[in-house]
């Protein structure tokens, strides 16, 4: 495997950990407005000063190139299927 290849199954392994992240970032965001409204704002230990808002406008991101693989143990689907896979001449691990 290059180092490229490497790089890019690393970054994959920690897909879900920053998806999880974005997530409850987005619940508690979603919380805290009903809970203050929007225009809320306060200051934390450190001085910085948060305000919850409505966002202006949505950012929209056209990928020029994107990946897929086969599913992990624990997933149920994948992106690419294990027969495509082996037709391009890689062998499966047992038990996937």
């Amino acid at each position: 495997m290059t180092e490229l290849q490497s790089k890019l199954v690393e970054l994959d392994k920690k897909k879900e950990e920053i998806k999880k992240y974005y997530q409850e970032l987005e619940e508690t965001l979603s919380e805290l407005k009903k809970e203050h409204g929007n225009d809320f704002m306060f200051q934390d230990e450190d001085g910085i000063v948060y305000q919850i808002i409505k966002p202006t406008k949505t950012v929209v991101i056209y990928k020029e190139v994107d990946y897929i693989r086969t599913k992990k143990e624990n997933e149920k689907t994948a992106t690419l299927s294990l027969k495509k896979a082996q037709e391009a001449g890689f062998e499966m691990k047992k038990g996937k």
